[in-house]
């Protein structure tokens, strides 16, 4: 056992690793807060920062979140809640993809803008905010539209994918660039009071089968508008769905859509691919 680790192991107060002594390892030891997280973990020591988490995962599931890399592709209404979500969980290393810098209709729903970011980049501003509230979790921003053209270059190294996009064509490429890459793949998309989640893994149709009608353009957000509250609403179960992934736990939205009506308070679940491949 190095140096390190025996600092580590000697500054847990139990099992749990308090925020300032990650700091002081650190700086100690001239490492980064990532590797001392990775180290802490490694060791059965959890930091203090997940002792939530505790009862819903283990130990050696907060570490295999640690080591994980999540590309989010949009940082806007649905990908500003999802970003911050997975770092607040955990994980270890997420990709950011968009193009777009923050105006001022952003302002009623989207985690990352405010007055002081408009013209900012969304992706610089996510960066910043997620340096802020756990500096363990990198965070890689790229400014830029995804395309077939650059999306294998984009998601290489990325386990899992999590559509914040709002344009289903852009979708659609995603989903066959994720296939191509076998990397799975959560889907939502949200429209005044009303959401869904889907879950795609590669070789399924799922998404050329919710959008099996559409022809060109926008959803129907377009129409519908965004209040605040479905956004958060609809990246939290699509947080839920890539951490399930990411684990290897639980049961994902595989061949089934999750339809929220929150006007009404109403959800439900329809089966819309069949499949007879295993779960990944």
């Amino acid at each position: 056992m190095g140096p390190l680790q025996n600092f580590l192991r000697d500054s847990a107060d139990g099992q749990l690793l308090p925020w300032n002594r990650q700091v002081a390892a650190a700086e100690r030891f001239g490492v980064t807060l990532a590797r001392v997280e990775e180290a802490a973990l490694e060791q059965g020591i959890l930091p203090a920062r997940y002792q939530r988490n505790r009862n819903a995962m283990t130990v050696g599931d907060q570490l295999t979140l640690f080591r994980s890399s999540v590309a989010v592709i949009g940082c806007g209404g649905l990908g500003g809640y999802v970003v911050e979500e997975l770092a607040r969980l955990g994980v270890g290393r997420i990709v950011v993809i968009d193009p777009d810098v923050f105006e001022e209709h952003n302002l009623n729903r989207q985690l990352f803008s405010t007055p002081a970011n408009l013209e900012t980049a969304k992706v610089e501003a996510a960066l910043k905010r997620i340096g802020e509230i756990n500096p363990a979790v990198t965070l890689v921003p790229i400014q830029a539209a995804f395309s077939p053209e650059n999306g294998a270059d984009l998601l290489r190294g990325c386990q899992v994918a999590v559509d914040a996009l709002d344009s289903i064509k852009v979708r659609l490429e995603l989903a066959d660039v994720c296939t191509s890459m076998n990397i799975p793949f959560v889907h939502g998309a949200i429209a005044g009071w009303f959401g869904h989640v889907a879950t795609q893994f590669p070789g399924d149709d799922t998404l050329q089968t919710i959008y099996r009608s559409w022809e060109s353009g926008k959803g129907v957000e377009q129409t519908l508008g965004n209040p605040s509250f479905t956004p958060a609403v609809i990246a939290s179960l699509e947080v839920a769905e890539a951490c399930k992934l990411l684990l290897g736990q639980g049961t994902p939205l595989r061949g089934r859509q999750l339809i929220i009506d929150l006007f009404s308070m109403e959800m439900q679940i329809i089966d819309i691919v069949e499949s007879n491949k295993e779960v990944l």
